[in-house]
């Protein structure tokens, strides 16, 4: 790469005047990149501490499996109405901004969590952690626009986005380390003071050239300045808004409703097997292969150890075959590697081991899925198109939990209930990558040596 490090006094007057112009050193790249991925840590370990404690918390207040899934299940479903106006927030604060205001919307889910006293209080406090959820979809925008020139940039955003095994790995460890001290509600109150942390280092980041451009173009618009509004839009790849080339008209137009509706099943289905695999991991393992509530931490553990080289791997693999193939086969393998924990032998190893491998492919993959959506959706309809699809994992948050809850209200056992709910979702999701957008990645990494 060729950013400089430094700038000059008139450089530093034109980015000042002119933040469209902002040059984003190696530096603040770097910063972004540890703020985003701290953010994402922080963020994770809100959402799945409530799955990991929930046997626990089910305990606690006597409720049955049917019922604490029934819990997480309402719940999940106002984490989707809070996830709705991520894409405006994106779009009116911007991309800083709005990470800001996620993290502290996280905070809130976490401290208040504390303090819940039965289901309904539990429900409506963890609807909040909808904004700690949404907060990838924020680092996948901005990300994608501070790594512009960035060579190996899906590379790099995966080592933020493997947050979420790290995320997930502290939720168990900590819970192994703190439930017998503090007791779930201490849980809780630790996974706030983190993410205060995270809104003090975002007050030092910068805030994405190309919105400081869409922001300008507009107002050049408004001022009747059409010109100048062209040529910057030319300048930055970014469509004038027209009122039918953005918002959800832009995304459903003739040559992009196949891979907006493709790319918003898939993370419908593929967030089915999320919450089966890992958000109730442990309710699945406990119920379903015998393992005890203790084991299963410690499982849990291992897991998303493994889970954080399946991000890696697929990111590292993302910048070499294209990220939309790396998906497709990551969610196939991940699907197939389930279906053989569930149905194989209950031996403490198989388990183990199987459940690795699960993880490594279904979480892996999103490493890559965040920065395709960047690149498969033009700039212009960027952050709509990516919170537009989004928004469909916890949708499928609701449905996997409440296929769950049916299930097992029925009488199917949990082996059964997670294949139907889970294993046969995350495959799905592989086959739905075909309707989705080719990224012709030989002009990609011809990009990147250029800009390199």
């Amino acid at each position: 790469m060729t950013e400089p490090t430094s700038r000059g006094p008139a450089e530093a007057r034109s980015s000042a005047d002119e933040p469209w112009n902002a040059v984003i050193t190696k530096k603040q790249i770097g910063y972004a990149s540890l703020v985003c991925f701290i953010a994402w840590v922080a963020s994770v370990y809100d959402y799945t501490l409530f799955g990991t404690l929930l046997p626990v918390i089910a305990d606690d207040f006597g409720w049955s499996t049917a019922k604490a899934t029934a819990v997480n299940t309402w719940a999940t479903i106002g984490v989707f109405v809070v996830s709705l106006v991520v894409g405006t927030m994106l779009d009116r604060y911007g991309r800083k901004k709005t990470l800001i205001l996620l993290v502290i919307g996280g905070a809130m889910s976490s401290g208040l969590s504390g303090i819940a006293i039965g289901a309904a209080s539990m429900v409506i406090i963890r609807a909040f952690s909808g904004f700690a959820v949404s907060e990838e979809v924020v680092n996948a925008v901005y990300l994608n626009e501070i790594y512009k020139k960035a060579k190996g940039r899906g590379f790099m955003y995966s080592l933020v986005q493997s947050g979420w095994p790290v995320g997930a790995l502290l939720a168990a460890g900590m819970t192994s380390l703190l439930l017998p001290v503090m007791g779930w509600r201490g849980s809780f109150f630790v996974a706030a003071c983190a993410s205060i942390i995270v809104i003090v280092m975002a007050l030092k980041l910068p805030e994405s050239p190309v919105f400081a451009a869409m922001k300008e173009i507009e107002r050049r618009r408004k001022a009747g300045d059409a010109e100048g509004a062209a040529r910057l839009a030319a300048e930055h790849d970014v469509e004038i808004n027209t009122g039918n080339n953005q918002g959800l008209k832009g995304v459903f137009t003739p040559e992009l409703r196949c891979h907006t509706i493709s790319l918003s099943l898939v993370w419908l289905f593929s967030w089915m097997a999320i919450q089966v695999f890992a958000v109730l991991g442990t309710t699945v393992l406990v119920e379903a292969k015998g393992v005890s509530f203790e084991s299963s931490l410690y499982v849990l553990i291992l897991a998303n150890a493994v889970g954080f080289g399946g991000y890696l791997t697929h990111g590292w693999l993302g910048d070499r075959i294209g990220r939309r193939s790396t998906v497709l086969m990551g969610f196939l393998l991940g699907g197939i590697a389930s279906l053989l924990m569930l149905l194989g032998p209950a031996s403490d190893g198989f388990v183990y081991v199987m459940y690795a491998i699960t993880l490594f492919f279904l979480l892996g993959p999103f490493a890559a899925i965040l920065f395709y959506m960047g690149e498969s959706f033009p700039a212009h309809v960027r952050g709509t198109g990516a919170n537009v699809a989004h928004v469909m994992a916890p949708v499928g948050a609701i449905i996997g939990s409440g296929l769950v809850s049916v299930l097992l209200s029925l009488g199917v056992t949990m082996t059964w209930a997670a294949i139907l709910a889970g294993s046969l979702p995350l495959v799905l999701s592989g086959l739905l990558m075909f309707g989705t957008r080719q990224v012709d990645l030989h002009e990609q990494n011809a990009f990147e040596e250029a800009a390199a």
